[in-house]
């Protein structure tokens, strides 16, 4: 059980270690997609079939024509051979309504994609046994560790000590949790389910492949990896782009709140992007948190700037505060276990 107020910022390293895209394969899948030059031929594939479905669909309700939105498409791909994520495109082209559209489209499609072709199933084989399967993995060590000495009766409490701000669009979290809450409380799934829909708070930076159709509230839904949902397009609007969630004063001051109530703040395979930076630290975390960072394959130089600019950022002083791990996203979460617990 966490018992200190404990924030998870999540990136696409952590997805990738449940084999989601990280930015630059997501990239690579959506400028493929639109290779619409092939479209009607023998080398069009189903993704720039699908793609060319939803613009024709979109075009209408967006006021302009299919072939418009297809040569927004072909602006993303042609940015795609020098930008590094589908975020930094929307970004530069926040001034087009219509590459904001298409990209947008395309990242919900590629999210759902990826959920159906991950090894995280939509329900596991046996009642005995998890939708993912294996201890090696993020998702199991985090809810092995917040499940972890709560009884049964006080199972609603498990979550109250923890915040996640996630950058990825999949749902893998609020997919996977249910099934392990169920497992260690000797639950029903949907009762496990409302408790994590009610009691975890869970931030999505830019937005996410849509509500999980068991979840609560009113925003468009779409199943565990339904690659062509109905409401791809009302998915889509939900999106967000950095400057739209700059200009979004509740949503920041949400994430404020978050990161400047932590005591304890791990960063899991995050890419310190620096707009993603901007968004999470722009006030100083005055209660100077524990900061870890788990990450793999990182430079030695770029691990001294990612000290150095936590440091500047947070307005953290103390050295000791920081520490950049070279670790995957499942091992921090493993091996720190009795660090998170106390």
């Amino acid at each position: 059980m966490i018992r200190s107020k404990t924030c998870l910022v999540v990136g696409a390293g952590a997805s990738c270690e449940i084999s989601m895209p990280d930015g630059r394969e997501m990239l690579g899948k959506i400028a493929q997609g639109m290779d619409f030059a092939r479209l009607g031929s023998d080398l069009q594939t189903r993704d720039i079939q699908i793609l060319a479905k939803h613009y024709a669909k979109s075009a209408a309700r967006l006021g302009t024509g299919e072939e418009e939105l297809r040569k927004a498409g072909a602006a993303i791909r042609t940015s795609a051979r020098i930008a590094h994520s589908i975020d930094a495109i929307l970004e530069q082209h926040g001034h087009d309504p219509l590459v904001q559209a298409a990209g947008k489209l395309a990242i919900v499609h590629y999210t759902l994609q990826a959920e159906a072709l991950s090894p995280l199933a939509r329900e596991p084989r046996t009642s005995a046994e998890l939708p993912l399967r294996g201890e090696e993995n993020w998702l199991f060590q985090l809810g092995r560790l917040v499940t972890a000495g709560v009884p049964r009766n006080k199972a609603d409490q498990c979550f109250d000590k923890l915040s996640i701000i996630n950058f990825n669009y999949d749902r893998s979290i609020q997919h996977y949790l249910p099934f392990i809450v169920a497992m260690a409380f000797g639950m029903a799934l949907d009762e496990a389910r409302q408790l994590v829909d009610e009691k975890l708070n869970i931030i999505h930076a830019y937005g996410n492949a849509g509500r999980l159709p068991w979840q609560a509230g009113e925003g468009p839904d779409a199943e565990w990896g339904a690659e062509e949902p109905a409401a791809i397009n009302a998915i889509a609007q939900g999106l967000s782009t950095f400057s739209q969630r700059q200009e979004n004063r509740s949503f920041l001051n949400q994430m404020q709140s978050v990161m400047g109530s932590a005591k304890r703040l791990a960063f899991l395979g995050f890419g310190f992007d620096p707009q993603n930076v901007e968004l999470l630290l722009a006030n100083d975390l005055n209660q100077e948190p524990d900061v870890f960072v788990a990450t793999i394959g990182m430079s030695e130089p770029s691990r001294m700037a990612v000290r150095r600019m936590l440091k500047r950022r947070a307005g953290i002083e103390d050295d000791a505060l920081v520490s950049v791990l070279e670790m995957r996203a499942f091992q921090f979460m493993r091996d720190y276990t009795l660090f998170l617990e106390s």
